[in-house]
């Protein structure tokens, strides 16, 4: 069996930013904040775009933002 090709999918990366609180929150929230990066109000990670990722924001929707950032180079990045 081969291994999973790189695929255009696996470039996306999103941007979650946590905006509420996890105190008060269940403790498997509490654990996918962590897993995640976060832990404060107002820190940000850029995470890839993978099946197990979406599954911890799914869990956390209620204390998150999330953007996508396609993997498209700026001209800012190339000069």
């Amino acid at each position: 069996m081969n291994p999973p090709s790189m695929s255009d999918s696996s470039t996306n990366q999103i941007v979650v930013t946590q905006v509420r609180s996890g105190i008060g929150a269940k403790p498997k929230a509490r654990g996918a904040l962590r897993a995640l990066g976060l832990g404060k109000i107002g820190r940000s990670r850029t995470l890839p775009d993978r099946p197990e990722i979406r599954g911890m924001l799914r869990k956390v929707s209620h204390l998150i933002t999330v953007q996508e950032v396609t993997g498209e180079v700026s001209d800012a990045e190339t000069a």
